[in-house]
């Protein structure tokens, strides 16, 4: 056995430049939104998935806000990071975004084994909006980047008996009302990080669980990515997932290990069969990279890859400064990430992972796949994981001893500790994952208030949001006692988190009645939109701008409604009423081009898209600016020539004028 080699726990900081994450955005997001995971049964799929794929689906990230009011420039910034270090590893974690793993770095060679984002550059691919690429990203609620991804966690540092040193994280997760624990450690005698994680259900009642963790590595075209399955489970962008063989997918002679080879992004989810030590690694032309290998709780493995198409490569540019491809390896509780798993009331589960440099035969790492799979094993166990995995797993964590505070994160878990003890029911709180009262602010200010009956000694100016919200049906009975609009305004938007949109439009309506604001007839608008009624909807969102004018996301809101109502011509009146702040943003100037084109206005739709659009919150999928400049072209070509738009003049415009890159994201393009 190798010298054992101590490690240490310490806050450090990193400075790089980072876009602004901006405030939440204040407008709960009751509407739901579109998911390309939805209803994608293929081919292939037993029942075991089949009923992964059908339950505990969501379509919202009720009760957190958004996060979209960040931007495209960078700014120098420092940010909060945890460092684990000994003779052969350092580990390095951003503690206020979600504990990412930043950087892994094995000192014997000097190498960095993930790819490490040179800027922090907020895009809209996580569950709430604001996401970032770059290290390894821990994923928990469902299917998406989680809540959390851009905000802080509970850090400590924690030393087991034997005197190793640990850095716990942990949070309360309020969309499943799960706590979630991660530990990581650096293994004394291999050059391995270790992560422990630790998810309890504390309700009474069975919890739809989710976890994934996302690993970026490099991206290179000597990279092959290696797991022990020859099947795996195809989802791509266009909606639907098949079972296929792997890495000839198509069975045209193109190996899908190497990800430069496929032009259409996708993920591959792999069929390992329930192996007892899921490993999966990304390694290069000498046969060395990063590994990750689990016990047998975190069954899943997964490749994804952006493609080399032009919308895809201007994805990974949009996610940094520069050049710098990386493509991601993952491991989760299920098969794919299409799957929820029941975990039972009163349950926690927990599992293991290690991390770290495998080297193996370069000649058949790039041979068969055969091959490749059998030398990848050798390079895992060779590097120690599976003695690793098997001493970690049977350790006992009860006497781990916390002893500092490293970060202190939301006041949620106190809050909901609060709530318990009113309710005479256990509490979330353990000396492993301590909730203090001192954690509570602002954004519980108003629920303690609901728990101790003084709602209406707090001060209430209609125009300014509340601060948070709930979707837990616990909190339901101390709303209904609240007095005020806000209560009335929150009674709506937990019927809404269960599913009855009729009580939520008579709770708007009664916070109407107890104030004018424009915070309930934004959330009748919604209402309204969703039953069909565009005009109700649209005057409700007038309502609403004239009571907050200066709120942007109203305004972006308000203008999309009026495009799906067939309102063109209301649209550009609302665009016109705006500030020249408001009028410059990236939505706004796409419904002001989109709906210049639909009333023929080829001239004004042009000049937009010439001077140019960027959407800093552009989602992974969306077809807005790449389909708006086909529709301008088609339209322009059928203006010049006398002759309606029909699908062959489209696919004319398509070949002829393609969009340019910086309006170019199409993740799959037909042939």
């Amino acid at each position: 056995m190798s010298t054992p080699h101590p490690s240490v726990v310490r806050l450090d900081e990193l400075v790089m430049p980072s876009g602004a994450l901006g405030a939440p955005n204040p407008l709960p997001p009751i509407a739901g939104g579109a998911d390309l995971h939805k209803d994608a049964a293929g081919t292939g799929l037993d029942d075991e998935l089949l009923f992964g794929l059908g339950y505990g689906g969501t379509d919202t990230v009720l009760p957190y806000l958004m996060q979209d009011g960040y931007g495209r420039e960078l700014k120098p910034q420092r940010h909060v990071t945890a460092v684990l270090e000994n003779e052969r590893v350092r580990a390095e974690f951003l503690l206020d975004l979600g504990g990412r793993l930043w950087s892994l770095v094995d000192k014997s060679t000097g190498r960095e084994l993930l790819h490490s984002n040179p800027v922090f550059r907020p895009a809209n691919l996580a569950l709430r909006g604001a996401w970032f690429a770059g290290g390894v990203e821990w994923n928990l609620g469902t299917t998406g980047h989680w809540p959390l991804t851009c905000a802080p966690l509970h850090a400590v540092r924690a030393r087991r008996p034997d005197g190793t040193e640990v850095l716990r994280m942990y949070e309360y997760e309020r969309m499943r009302g799960l706590i979630v624990r991660i530990d990581a450690s650096l293994a004394p005698d291999a050059a391995l990080l270790v992560v422990q994680v630790t998810i309890e259900n504390p309700r009474d009642s069975e919890v739809p669980v989710y976890w994934w963790s996302n690993i970026a590595v490099p991206e290179r075209d000597d990279v092959r990515v290696i797991a022990p399955g020859d099947e795996a489970y195809r989802f791509a962008y266009e909606g639907t997932m098949s079972k296929v063989p792997f890495p000839d997918v198509h069975g045209d002679g193109v190996d899908r290990s190497y990800t430069t080879r496929s032009r259409d992004a996708a993920d591959y989810f792999f069929e390992l069969n329930r192996a007892p030590m899921p490993w999966i690694a990304a390694l290069d032309g000498d046969g060395a990279g990063l590994f990750q290998a689990s016990t047998s709780r975190l069954r899943g493995r997964k490749l994804f890859l952006w493609g080399t198409g032009v919308g895809s490569r201007h994805w990974q540019r949009w996610l940094t400064e520069g050049d710098h491809p990386y493509l991601e390896i993952q491991a989760g509780l299920a098969r794919t990430q299409l799957e929820h798993l029941p975990i039972p009331a009163g349950t926690s589960w927990r599992w293991t992972e290690v991390y770290g440099l495998a080297q193996a035969d370069a000649a058949a790492v790039h041979g068969s796949w055969r091959d490749a799979v059998s030398a990848g094993a050798e390079a895992v166990a060779q590097a120690g994981a599976g003695m690793v995995l098997a001493r970690e797993e049977a350790r006992d964590t009860a006497h781990d001893e916390v002893v500092e505070v490293l970060r202190r994160a939301s006041g949620w878990g106190a809050l909901e500790d609060a709530r318990r003890a009113k309710a005479g029911e256990s509490p979330l709180s353990s000396t492993a994952a301590p909730f203090l009262s001192g954690d509570l602010g602002a954004e519980q200010r108003w629920w303690i208030a609901a728990l101790d009956g003084t709602t209406d000694a707090l001060a209430s100016d209609h125009a300014e949001p509340p601060l948070s919200y709930q979707a837990d049906p616990a909190w339901t009975e101390a709303v209904r006692r609240a007095a005020g609009w806000q209560a009335r305004l929150h009674e709506g938007v937990l019927a809404v988190a269960s599913g009855d949109w009729e009580a939520a439009g008579d709770a708007w309506r009664a916070s109407l009645a107890l104030g004018d604001n424009g915070w309930a007839w934004r959330n009748l608008a919604v209402a309204a939109e969703r039953a069909g009624d565009h005009d109700a909807a649209a005057t409700a969102y007038a309502r609403a701008r004239d009571l907050l004018p200066h709120l942007l996301p109203l305004s972006i809101e308000a203008g999309r409604q009026l495009l799906e109502a067939g309102r063109p011509a209301d649209a550009l009146e609302l665009v016109g009423s705006l500030g020249v702040a408001q009028r410059s943003d990236g939505r706004i100037r796409y419904a002001e081009a989109r709906a210049s084109l639909t009333t023929g206005d080829l001239d004004r739709c042009g000049e937009l898209l010439e001077t140019g659009i960027e959407i800093a919150d552009l989602k992974e999928g969306e077809e807005s600016l790449d389909g708006l400049w086909l529709d301008y072209q088609a339209a322009r070509l059928a203006a010049a020539e006398g002759v309606p738009v029909d699908d062959r003049l489209r696919a004319r415009a398509a070949r002829e004028f393609p969009p340019p890159a910086r309006y170019d994201f199409r993740m799959h393009v037909e042939e």
